[in-house]
């Protein structure tokens, strides 16, 4: 797949969720999937900001490792 950036994407009409755990002051990140099958992600704080994009293998990877803890570290 051919590497794009943020601003080569229309983003108008993606589906953009955020975690129920998200802070109230709406300090979390926001998901979407893509028509393209890959997923975007963004700043919820700062959502015309840009948004980085990962392909659904890589996304799954980042998720098992935030499910065992592995970036406890972080938080």
């Amino acid at each position: 797949m051919t590497e794009r950036t943020w601003s080569d994407v229309d983003l108008t009409g993606v589906a953009w969720r955020k975690s129920s755990f998200s802070a109230g002051n709406g300090a979390c990140v926001e998901v979407a999937p893509l028509p393209d099958g890959r997923i975007a992600m963004r700043n919820s704080n700062h959502p015309g900001s840009g948004a980085v994009f990962f392909t659904r293998a890589e996304m799954s990877a980042y998720l098992n490792g935030v499910k065992s803890g592995e970036f406890d570290d972080l938080t």
